[in-house]
């Protein structure tokens, strides 16, 4: 059996044909279109040349961002340059015959999907996941299932409240866990002091273009001993730990995985933020609760987005 995974990014879509140990047979990355009337006919064409490449999918999972009604795959909202996508079915846009069917989700939930199958939350019933990126993603399995909530917001986690007097986030609240891990907030600390000129490395490196300075050159300053980014990293890492400290104690999971490419900090991040973790939860908590990376290691989304299709539902 074979099947077919999307990933509709912003600025690609990726798509690939993948067996059922979640290995990609064959992929296509095109441009993503601006606008439904090139978007269609640029999928379409991807769709086909896979398909005559390899096999007949025995079913399509499709990762987009936004909120997706996994029900009808219908996009219930989603804000940026796929904004077009809004109102539409994501089962038609694939354009296959009806007999096929299509899953949809958003990016964070197929990126569990693709874990459930092949990765660290394989064989396991309670899981919490976070991608950390330019935002932050998040993703719950309770009793074995996908958490998706009344009206689909489920495993927004990246949304939940560390700092009642924290910074705007976008959603509109202040003080989300967003605001103070994730690249935007990590990188826009680092800037606000090399643009203050502030004794750093960082400084030095990226006096001139403190915009620069990315979420790995401050992990790897902190590292190398650089107070001004051990500070940053640090008080990051704190506010990581409150969160996933009260989700545990929310949904009292196996494990927790870490994705997005923030996690390629390895241990440097695993580290510390598993002792913030247990000092956080252990008064209540009998065991400390996994940190672990996430081990599907494809990052276009395709094997993920395949998982849908594989992946318990409920």
């Amino acid at each position: 059996m074979v099947v077919l995974g999307i990933d509709i990014g912003g600025t690609q879509i990726k798509a690939g044909i993948v067996d059922e140990q979640g290995a990609i047979l064959a992929s296509r990355t095109i441009q993503t279109p601006m606008d439904l009337d090139g978007f269609m006919p640029s999928l379409h064409d991807a769709i086909r040349w896979l398909l005559e490449a390899t096999a007949s999918p025995a079913g399509v999972g499709v990762g987009c961002k936004g909120i997706i009604n996994p029900d009808s795959t219908r996009v219930e909202f989603l804000r940026g340059p796929l904004h077009f996508l809004e109102g539409l079915r994501l089962s038609d846009i694939v354009g296959l015959p009806a007999e096929v069917p299509v899953f949809a989700d958003n990016d964070a939930r197929v990126a569990m999907a693709g874990e459930m199958v092949w990765g660290a939350a394989r064989g396991h019933d309670n899981v919490i996941m976070l991608t950390l990126g330019r935002g932050v993603g998040g993703a719950v399995v309770a009793g074995g299932h996908l958490l998706r909530g009344h009206t689909g917001v489920g495993g927004h986690l990246g949304h939940i409240t560390v700092d009642p007097d924290g910074p705007v986030c976008v959603c509109g609240n202040r003080g989300c866990l967003e605001t103070v891990f994730s690249a935007r907030a990590i990188e826009g600390e680092a800037w606000a002091a090399v643009h203050r000129g502030c004794s750093s490395s960082l400084t030095r490196l990226f006096r001139e273009q403190p915009q620069l300075a990315s979420c790995r050159t401050i992990f790897q300053a902190a590292r190398e001993g650089d107070d001004l980014a051990q500070g940053i990293v640090s008080r990051a890492i704190r506010g990581l730990g409150a969160g996933i400290a009260g989700l545990l104690h929310v949904f009292d999971p196996e494990l927790v995985i870490l994705g997005g490419h923030i996690a390629d900090a390895g241990a440097d991040l695993l580290v510390p933020l598993q002792e913030e973790v247990w000092h956080r939860s252990r008064g209540l908590l009998a065991r400390e609760v996994p940190i672990v990376e996430q081990q599907v290691a494809d990052k276009s989304g395709i094997v993920g987005a395949a998982g849908l299709v594989i992946a318990p539902r409920g």
